[in-house]
């Protein structure tokens, strides 16, 4: 089965990235397998993708001036597999979640079920949130590293709100409960979990 060039060099940078800017050892070891089960290919979509109103904000995200010369690459080779994404809102968030939530959200998934590779062994994708947005709390049985590439802030159990910063870089344990929010520009992060598959 082969993979389009487009996502092949978009998956080679995002593991540069994940690899350079993962300091959790945790991190590192999830990043490391995750990347290693993508190398086989699974089954790629090639129609066209389909995008939400809050991807209006997409433009300006990916323009933000402080991200590091070592991540744009990474940001160009995702521009070229974005028209080709389902961005999608996440369904029944919790109460946590500010009001503006629903049309200020979107997710898109690039390895994952119903990705541009629709496969169940692991999950990589993209959130972007317009300013001021509060992401629900809420948890999964993956372990998770994010990648981010805006302002914004992050919470884990109940520990106060942190900003990793552009470029920065946590790991979520299996189970914790986590949230994010958008401050006054949009928030974009990437995302990846490591599936467990006894527990799927």
């Amino acid at each position: 089965m082969n993979r389009s060039e487009a996502l092949q060099y978009f998956l080679d940078t995002a593991f540069v990235a994940f690899d350079q800017f993962s300091h959790d050892l945790r991190s590192r070891r999830s990043i490391i397998q995750l990347f290693a089960q993508s190398e086989v290919p699974g089954l790629e979509r090639t129609k066209a993708g389909s995008r939400l109103p809050v991807c209006s904000y997409l433009g300006s995200a990916l323009a933000e001036e402080a991200i590091p010369s070592t991540l744009r690459n990474l940001i160009e080779h995702f521009k070229a597999i974005e028209p080709l994404l389902e961005w999608r809102l996440k369904s029944n968030p919790a109460p946590s979640a500010s009001s503006n939530f629903p049309d200020g959200h979107a997710n898109a998934m690039i390895l994952g079920p119903g990705g541009l590779e629709d496969r169940n062994d692991l999950w990589l994708g993209v959130t972007l949130m317009a300013p001021h947005v509060r992401y629900p709390d809420h948890d999964h049985l993956p372990e998770e590293t994010y990648l981010v590439l805006s302002h914004g802030e992050f919470k884990q159990a109940d520990t106060d709100w942190f900003s990793p910063g552009i470029g920065g870089s946590f790991y979520n344990p299996p189970g914790i409960k986590h949230a994010m929010r958008s401050l006054d520009r949009p928030l974009f992060a990437f995302w990846a979990l490591l599936v467990d598959q006894t527990h799927y």
